[in-house]
């Protein structure tokens, strides 16, 4: 898992579903076409989408897996340096998720003046980078 490959596969028209977890914790499931609409009411696209998915699905796999070594009692260090790896992978995902909303969603915003739509990117970048 230590090394990110910048993905740019695209996700299909039949869409796809999609989990985003907040800084508190919550969980927010959507399930939707690349075409959507954000509680700020701007239609977009994003197009890194599937890439996103299979990023966090290796994450995942790979968090299951660290949490086989801690339950089989593996050493401290590997477990730290797997962890280590998670988090980068984790980083570079919201690398990508950054860099489609800039390229779209922001773009969109700035066109149609919408305030709103850049504090909250503001407020993201300002949890994401803690």
């Amino acid at each position: 898992m230590g090394d990110d490959r910048h993905e740019t596969e695209t996700a299909g028209s039949s869409g796809s579903a999609h989990t985003h977890v907040l800084a508190d914790g919550t969980v927010i499931q959507h399930s939707h076409t690349n075409e959507h609409a954000h509680t700020h009411a701007h239609p977009h696209s994003h197009e890194h989408t599937k890439a996103v998915l299979n990023r966090l699905s290796r994450v995942i796999g790979h968090l299951q897996s660290i949490k086989r070594m801690v339950e089989d009692g593996r050493d401290c260090s590997e477990v730290l340096v797997q962890l280590s790896a998670v988090k980068a992978a984790i980083n570079n995902t919201g690398k990508v998720i950054l860099q489609d909303h800039i390229e779209h969603c922001l773009v969109d915003a700035i066109e149609s003046g919408d305030r709103k739509t850049i504090e909250e990117l503001n407020k993201a970048i300002d949890r994401f980078i803690k």
